[in-house]
Formats: C-alpha cells, structure tokens, sequence
C-alpha cells in the first residue's frame, strides 16, 4: 500500500539506542549524523522517493522521565501530512497528548497558513483522554495569548458565557458599580479606573447537591502597575496577568467535558488596573468583604485584593475543595522559575495528590510553605493589614498568607502562583501563553470525585 494511504511508522529512540532501529532507520540517522536528542526528528526516505518513516528522539535513557513522552509535540511540526503510527515504549497518554500539544497554533492574527492538513498520529495504548485535555490548555493559551485590546474583562465575561452555554452550565455576572451594594468592593476600586466595568463572573456546574469545588481565577486583564506605575518593560507582558482565569476556565472545561460528578463553581474577578482620576491610591484604606480594612502599600498588588473578595464569596459556601490559581507575583519566578509555580496549602494530604499527579503528568508544581512568621509583615498602623509588606522579602508567601486571611470556612484550599507564559519552546508548546497545573489539578478532582 502507498505511503499516502497507509499509516507510516514513527520509532521513538533514545540517544545511545539508535543501532536497535530498524535496519534503514539506523543506517539513514548514522548518514545524517542523528543523534536523537530530546525532541529531534529525522525523516527517513521510503522506497518510491518520498518519507517514508521517521524517529524521534528521546535523549539519553537515564535523563528519562514523565516528560519525555511529551515530546512527541515536536513531531507535529515535522512530519509531512497525513497518517503515523507512533511506535515507541512511552506513555501512550502524554505521547497522545503531547502530539496534540505540539500542534497548537495561534493564528487570530495572522493571514491564513500554507493549507496543508497537519499530519495525524496514532499512538497505541492511548484512552482517548488526550482531546479534552488538549481543549482545556489551548483554550488557556489562546485567552492569555490574545492582546488586552480584545481580552478586556468584557471580553472574559463573553467566553465564560460561551463555555457555559456550550455545557449547560449557569453565569451570574456583578458588574460596575452594582459591585458596591453587591459587597466586592475591592473588585470594585481595582477595576473602576478603567473605562471596562469591572466585574465579577460566577459559573455553575452539575447537580446541586454533588461535592462542592470552587476555582478562583485572578482576571486583571491588563495591569498598568496602577499609580505605581510599572515601567514599559514590566508591562510588556501584562496582558497574560488574566493567566489564573485563564487557567480556571481551561480547567472547567476539562472538568465539564469530563462529566465530572461534582457542583462546580468558577469565580472570575475580572478587572482592568487602569490609571485615570478615579484610579485607588498608595495609602487609601479599602474595605474588603469578609470586614477586613486594607491599607494599599502598592496599587501594583492588586490581584490579590480582587482575590480576596471572590474568595470570601467561594469561603461562604465552605466548599469541599477551593482553588485559586493567579499569576501573582514575581517573587514566584525568582524562586522557581517561569516552569514551576509554586503552591501553598495547609491542607498536607491534598499537597500530597497534587505532588504525585504532577510528577505523573508531567505538569510540575512545586509547595511552598505558609509560613505564618511572615504575616506580621503584613501589619498595618491604621487598617487590619496591609496588600504588601516593607522589607521585599518572601514575596510569593507573603502574598499567600495575605490570601489565606480570606479563607476561614473551607479546609481544603490551594493557591497557585502561575506565571502563565512559556518563555522558552519546548516540543510540546512554543513561546506564548500557557496552562500550568490544571492538568494535574484535573487529575486529582476526578480521581477524589469520580466521573
């Protein structure tokens, strides 16, 4: 059968296995200098003059791991049209996934491609989970890579709408000054600068009386800095400071598209820090919903002053588990890095799921401790505390512990400090937005609540 009906094979190799490829395999990667390093790809030519083969390097065998099997993202690029079988000792999932992952595109902007259908590729073994997966992350990283201009909190509102019309779920949505009488009134003075309401989204999913999981999602579709203004390099990448809405809403979508048995709820403060006269102050005193008074050290701290007030909300219902998710501060990034945010929670066994099933999915966090010395930094003269602390110091934990004063009712919580962007390609994902922990998160949901 031609090469262009049948599906041809991909053999997935290890950098010092390449002489236990099939015969004209290893003799074409020996010729072309192959040295099959992690997410390399040699096409091999078929007997009619065409490609009729290729292998995919998996680096060295001893620097394996979950990982590795992602890297079949690179063959998405690669590989001419039409249909490959992978044959490889990986994990069919990842590979499946990874695959998937690798030919993500974001193309709103630009004129149409070459008009060649992408190549498809069959990987034995594999449940088939690998699609919504997929949808949740390209969904996140198609709303952190759109420009601010077109993902104001307007904009989040319309495709939470979508989502939830797609799904069958319900949306509430407070908006503008209608957040006063409502009690947000931190969303509120965060986002009123801006000339894009801000608001509040609440989605609900699944039948009323399954186990309660909120997600939280920090939606400051631009940061400015506020009055403290960031300088132009700081900004430059402000429009994925929505990351942790993003993420929440690629998690629903998993979690939906799963049949997950649980009431879902996601909460989206979605807020623009703009400047103009009516924008809050370094040194104003704001109210918050659970009664706290906060006095405002910085206006660019002000994702987890919109937090503070959905998480109050989420806290009242003292759900099963509650999540947030926000890309919150640099502090984070120094500690560990854009590919490994950070998370914090007190709840010891719920850190114990995360941690395994992120090193099972290859979807790395990393906990950090809530260490409660460090709350008195946050002390204020006049109000109950204050946004930021005067010393610099441990900012990532600081800003959790000023989160988990607003989380009285519900033991099992988590916050997660993403950084949203991927500044490096890697095979499966290219520079650009990115989903970080709803994977593993997806994971641990199902695997507590069934499906």
């Amino acid at each position: 059968m031609s090469h262009t009906t049948a599906a041809r094979p991909v053999h997935a190799v290890h950098s010092e296995e390449l002489s236990q490829l099939p015969a004209k395999a290893a003799g074409w990667a020996d010729a072309a200098r192959f040295k099959a390093g992690l997410g390399q790809v040699l096409l091999v030519p078929g007997e009619d003059g065409g490609v009729g083969a290729a292998v995919l390097g998996l680096g060295p065998r001893d620097e394996a791991c979950p990982a590795t099997s992602l890297s079949t993202g690179a063959l998405a690029g690669a590989l001419p049209s039409g249909a490959w079988r992978l044959d490889a000792e990986l994990d069919a999932d990842l590979a499946a996934l990874g695959f998937r992952l690798g030919g993500y595109r974001f193309e709103r902007y630009r004129n149409a491609g070459d008009g060649n259908p992408p190549p498809t590729l069959t990987v034995p073994g594999s449940g088939g989970h690998e699609t919504r997966l997929y949808e949740g992350v390209a969904l996140v990283r198609d709303l952190i890579n759109t420009p601010a201009n077109d993902m104001g909190p307007d904009a989040l509102e319309r495709v939470t709408r979508d989502l939830a019309a797609e799904f069958g779920a319900e949306v509430e949505v407070t908006t503008g000054d209608a957040l006063l009488p409502a009690n947000f009134p931190m969303i509120h003075a965060v986002g009123r600068a801006s000339s894009r309401a801000p608001r509040l989204i609440d989605m609900r999913f699944g039948r009323h009386d399954a186990p309660r999981v909120t997600l939280v999602g920090k939606g400051v579709a631009f940061d400015t800095g506020g009055l403290d203004i960031k300088p132009a390099s700081g900004m430059l990448l402000m429009k994925k400071d929505m990351g942790g809405a993003a993420n929440v809403l690629g998690l629903a979508r998993i979690l939906m598209a799963g049949r997950v048995d649980i009431r879902l709820r996601v909460l989206v403060p979605a807020v623009e820090n703009a400047i103009s006269g009516d924008a809050f102050r370094p040194g104003d005193i704001l109210p918050s919903r659970n009664g706290k008074t906060v006095e405002i050290g910085n206006t660019d701290a002000e994702g987890r002053l919109v937090l503070a007030d959905a998480l109050t909300l989420a806290d009242e219902d003292a759900p099963e588990l509650l999540i947030d998710i926000a890309t919150l501060t640099g502090a984070a990034r120094v500690a560990l890095g854009p590919e490994l945010p950070p998370f914090f929670t007190p709840d010891d066994a719920l850190a114990a799921d995360v941690e395994r099933a992120a090193a099972r999915l290859a979807d790395p966090v990393w906990r950090m401790p809530l260490w409660r010395p460090y709350a008195a930094n946050l002390s204020s003269r006049v109000a109950d505390i204050n946004n930021v602390t005067t010393d610099g110091f441990a900012g990532a934990i600081t800003a959790a512990l000023f989160l988990q004063g607003f989380v009285r009712m519900t033991h099992a919580w988590a916050h997660f400090d993403v950084f949203g962007w991927r500044p490096k390609a890697v095979p499966y994902g290219g520079i650009g937005g990115e989903a970080q922990a709803i994977r593993a998160l997806a994971a641990v949901i199902e695997e507590r609540y069934g499906r």
